[in-house]
């Protein structure tokens, strides 16, 4: 199940249009995506706040992680080589660290600004295996550049 990802852009876009700052662009596209992807059980951000760390950002679902190093799990894993994280099964992710213990897939991609500053990594979990592919993958990269394009 893939979303309507023109739909979704067009909305993120609009709702976003103008706005600089990182953690309302994250709140505000946190939300759209959460209740626009019907397998994301789990939708948040983790924010770069320190050398090699991340901490929890606007998120919609259950609790999260608070503190993620770079060193550890998916999360970390993208945002310490800059690469996408797709992992249709979490146990099979060495290192995977269970802040819910239903998550069976999750996928998380890093978020830059133009400038080339990581501000942190966006986080889908799903209670489903395999949840997320490559289409969303490119949708969400292409809604996370235009957004955080001018992002401080």
């Amino acid at each position: 199940m893939t979303p309507d990802y023109d739909d979704l852009g067009r909305r993120i876009a609009a709702l976003c249009h103008g706005e600089t700052d990182a953690v309302a662009l994250m709140a505000t596209v946190v939300c759209e995506i959460h209740h626009g992807h019907p397998m994301s059980d789990w939708t948040g951000f983790y924010r770069v706040t320190g050398p090699e760390m991340l901490k929890i950002g606007p998120y919609q679902g259950g609790h999260g992680c608070l503190v993620i190093p770079f060193s550890r799990g998916v999360c970390g894993a993208a945002a310490r080589t800059g690469a996408v994280q797709l992992v249709p099964d979490v146990d099979a992710f060495p290192d995977h660290i269970a802040c819910s213990s239903t998550t069976r897939s999750e996928l998380v991609l890093p978020v830059w600004n133009g400038a080339g500053k990581l501000l942190g990594v966006l986080d889908l979990d799903s209670n489903t295996e395999a949840a997320f592919s490559e289409t969303d993958v490119e949708a969400l990269q292409a809604i996370l550049a235009d957004v955080f394009r001018d992002a401080t």
